[in-house]
């Protein structure tokens, strides 16, 4: 999000570590939910503006997939309700951010928390917790949905994608910008280096691409694609314990399904929750809510 100009609303995202906020765009058809006030529930209009003024979806409705009526998610310039066919002045976009704790992020929320306004309802925050595992499930889950398989580009993403995430004080779309190819380096015990338009990474570090890659890609079909092409589950553990990986991260097994989510759980890091906080965007919401209540009152 750093470097790209913002518009005159946008929040700037610029000091918080890559992978550590995640957006999430929805629309709600105010029809929809004005209907079912006014019409079902036989509501005055002023009586259901005030209730739909005040009300703050959970972080489910705001985030899961697919999302559920009122709620939609459209990339057309003229969306139509896809429940009632209502058009885009009946809805309002509500656009949310989820934070991820962690020392690297804390302070930056901190300070952006306290730079927000207070008053009319603008923004909230919603919290919940989960675990490390679940936050890179579903960091994987929504990389890969982004990938186009057939084309080969994604495996150089995905493994920037997981660098920044690894080591989010490294400007990795610059290292990148001049990069051809990827290797494992036969000199380097740890970190990474750049030689001649080739990034070379420690042992380790790419073993731990290459897990991401397979992760990200093994449902596509028979195997998940890597640097080191198409490996099944059994190709993939045997080449982490020939090349010594599993031995130095201390696990252990023969059991493929419990390797591999030691493996995961190796990925994610130290055991534990992980509070996440929902940063909800209301001032679309608030404005185009107070225009369809006007409509409604007519």
């Amino acid at each position: 999000m750093a470097g790209r100009a913002k518009a005159k609303d946008e929040l700037d995202w610029s000091a918080f570590p890559a992978g550590a906020v995640t957006r999430f765009n929805r629309f709600v058809c105010l029809a929809c939910i004005f209907d079912v006030f006014t019409k079902q529930l036989r509501l005055a209009p002023r009586t259901a503006y005030s209730d739909i003024k005040r009300h703050t979806p959970s972080a489910a409705e705001l985030t899961g997939s697919p999302p559920a009526r009122p709620y939609f998610v459209s990339e057309e310039k003229n969306p139509r309700c896809p429940y009632c066919n209502s058009a885009k002045r009946w809805h309002a976009r509500l656009v949310t951010h989820r934070i991820e704790g962690g020392p690297a992020s804390d302070a930056a929320r901190r300070a952006l928390m306290k730079s927000l306004p207070k008053s009319a309802g603008q923004f909230e925050v919603l919290e919940e917790k989960s675990t490390r595992q679940a936050v890179l499930y579903d960091w994987l889950d929504r990389m890969g949905r982004s990938f186009d398989f057939d084309r080969d580009d994604w495996l150089a993403e995905a493994a920037r994608q997981y660098l920044a995430r690894k080591q989010p004080k490294t400007d990795w779309g610059q290292v990148f910008a001049g990069i051809h190819a990827v290797r494992r380096s036969s000199r380097l015990e740890e970190g990474w280096e750049v030689d001649a338009g080739r990034l070379f990474l420690a042992p380790p570090l790419y073993h731990e691409v290459l897990l991401v890659q397979y992760l990200v890609s093994r449902s596509h079909k028979a195997g998940g694609r890597t640097f080191e092409g198409r490996l099944t589950v059994f190709e993939l553990l045997h080449r982490l314990r020939r090349s010594g990986y599993l031995a130095a991260e201390h696990i252990e097994g023969e059991d493929q399904s419990a390797l591999l989510d030691s493996l995961v759980a190796h990925l994610a890091g130290a055991e534990g929750a992980v509070k996440l906080r929902y940063l909800v965007d209301r001032r679309e919401f608030l404005e185009k809510v107070k225009s369809v209540y006007a409509a409604y009152a007519a």
